[in-house]
Parts: structure tokens; sequence; C-alpha cells
């Protein structure tokens, strides 16, 4: 079976990637060139053929891209972020989110029902204010995800620079959207990207290598802290340039049905390169590192689940080795490379 992968990347291009896992093999189909740093990419709500991906520069920008059943992508329009560095987007039913890292701003668009998708009808959900005793990552606010909650009708925002993750809510028949409560981290975390499942919001925290877990109860009621982990077996003390990036639940199954969580982390000194933290969810409110995956990837800032019951892991080092591809292996506990190909500085992906 073939499956295109789309590689958002700090380079200038969008890239489409075959994977083939009847032949274990990876191969570039094509290059779209969209402008300055395209290193996040999220799908339209409803038109599979198409994406939307941030331009992380000064003056930001989103562009709109539809891809062909060949993986081939054409640029259908842009418009400004309204801030700067765009480092995460999200559409929903009827709106895209953009957070602008840099600026700490949140840009949300109308979602129209034909190309090119958006309008300059923005609006911004305002200035998220605060900071952190990191000085030099945490000196204003910088949101480094949207993730939508349809349960709740509700967006949560992790602010690296302000160690919260905001929650905004929307009235029922009302488009506006208003910041009603925040979960609270320990000082300097970074709270980077988050997962919910079953009432509980798990955090990777990027500037302290950790995973949190806080109940997540319906509003008013706020979150509270129930465990941290670290992403490391073990931590150096200091951590010097080691920091955590991605995290992602796996779909457990009759080929997986241990309930994992995996992480990755990235400037692992170790000859071996960047390491996959692999987290047992047996006990969900306090979650168990079970393994350490070296990955031969250095600065491991995106991974990906995909494929057949989530058999397989893609992961991409933005400074050195390329893209590879992972097969989950030991009920998910370990992995075995499967297929690897040079793409330049990979940031994130997204299985077509």
């Amino acid at each position: 079976m073939v499956q295109h992968i789309l590689v958002a990347s700090y380079t200038d291009a969008v890239y489409t990637l075959a994977f083939d896992s009847s032949r274990s093999s990876l191969e570039l189909v094509s290059s779209t060139t969209v402008g300055y740093h395209p290193s996040w990419i999220t799908p339209h709500p409803h038109e599979p053929s198409v994406v939307f991906t941030g331009l992380e520069q000064e003056n930001g920008r989103v562009v709109v891209l539809k891809y062909d059943a060949n993986g081939v992508g054409t640029i259908l329009g842009e418009i400004s972020s309204g801030g700067k560095d765009p480092a995460s987007l999200l559409a929903t039913d009827d709106t895209l989110f953009v957070a602008n890292y840099s600026s700490g701003t949140l840009l949300t668009t109308p979602l129209l029902p034909g190309a090119p998708y958006v309008s300059d009808a923005r609006s911004s959900l305002g200035q998220l204010v605060g900071t952190g005793p990191n000085a030099a990552r945490q000196e204003a606010s910088h949101p480094h995800q949207v993730v939508f909650v349809p349960e709740r009708e509700g967006i949560l925002v992790p602010d690296l620079g302000a160690d919260r993750t905001w929650r905004f809510k929307r009235e029922e028949g009302r488009r506006e959207w208003t910041m009603v409560d925040s979960v609270l981290y320990g000082p300097g975390d970074g709270p980077r990207h988050v997962v919910l499942k079953d009432n509980l919001l798990y955090t990777l925290c990027e500037l302290t290598s950790t995973l949190t877990t806080h109940d997540f109860p319906p509003l008013p009621a706020s979150s509270l802290l129930i465990s941290r982990a670290s992403t490391l077996i073990n931590p150096p003390e200091p951590l010097g340039d080691m920091l955590a990036s991605e995290i992602f639940i796996a779909p457990q199954n009759a080929a997986f049905p241990e309930p994992l969580l995996y992480t990755s982390n990235r400037n692992d000194p170790s000859p071996l390169g960047d390491t996959l933290a692999v987290f047992s969810l047996e006990k969900p409110t306090h979650p168990k590192l079970v393994s350490e995956l070296r990955t031969g990837l250095k600065h491991l800032r995106g991974a990906a689940l995909g494929g057949e019951d989530g058999r397989w892991i893609i992961a991409g080092g933005a400074r050195g080795g390329g893209v590879k591809m992972f097969e989950r292996v030991e009920g998910g506990r370990n992995i075995k490379e499967v297929a690897q190909i040079e793409i330049g500085s990979p940031t994130a992906f997204l299985w077509l």
C-alpha cells in the first residue's frame, strides 16, 4: 500500500513523500516552493486534498495548497498571518486558527466554501501576555500550538513563554472566541504541545523535557496538576540544549493493545542521535517511561504516527539524518527503521 505524506520544513518548500509499506520504501514525489520556512501543516476539515501551511517569518503568511492524486501540490492563495512567525495552524469546521509564536498573537479567519478557502477577513483573539524565568525563551508569550476540543467546544493554546495553556470557548450560536481559563505549569516548563485522552491533559514541556498530566474537567472548573515525568531515562543536570519537541498517543487495537504515548527529544549529544520516549498509560494519571529509542536523527523536531493500525512512525532530523520511517514492534515499545530519505530540515509531517 502506498501512502502520501507531506513534510513541512525549514527550507522554502513543502515536500511530498510516497511510502510503500510492502516495499519498505520512501520516495520523493514532489516539492512545492511556498516561501520561507513552511514549518507546520494542517488539513482542511472537509477537503482532504487541501492543506494550510504557515511561513515562519517577520511578516507571517498562511499559504493554501491543494494536492492531486499523485501528491503534487498547487498554491491556491495566501493571506497574512497577522503576526510574526506562525508556528502552528488549526482548521476547524468553520475557522482557521493561526498561532503567531514571536508576536504572541492568535489570528482567526472564516473558512470559505471554495478556493482559496480563506480571505483577508481576519480577526484577532488578542495579545497573549505572560513571561517565565527562562530569560532567553520566556521574555514574552509564545503560543506554540492550537488544539480543538470538540466535545467541549473549546480551544487550547500552549504558551511556551507564559508557562500556561490558555483555554478559549465560544458561546453557542456565536463566532467569537473568549479566553476563559488557563492550565498552569511549573516555572520554566515551557509547554509546547498537548494531547487529550479520557479527560486527562498530557503536555510536553519543551524547556524542562517533562511530560505533565492534568485533569481536564468541564468549565468553569480549572485543571489541576496530577503528575510529572521526565522524557529522558537519565536526564543530565543541567539539561543544556536538550529540548522536548513532539507528543502523540497511539491508538489501541488488536495489533497494539497496550495504551502508549510517545514524545520526541532534540539535541541529544549521543552519537546515536535523538530519542523517542515511550510511555505506558496503563495508569493514565501517572504515565511511566518504559523505553528510550535511539533514532540516529539530529534535532528531532517532528514525528507523526500513521498507516494501518498506527504501525508506522515517520520522523525527521532538522539538522541531520533526513527523514526516517520506523515500524512499531514489540507491541509498540520498540521501533525498527525500515526506510530513510534525505530531505532538507524536516520539521513536521501530515499523512494524507
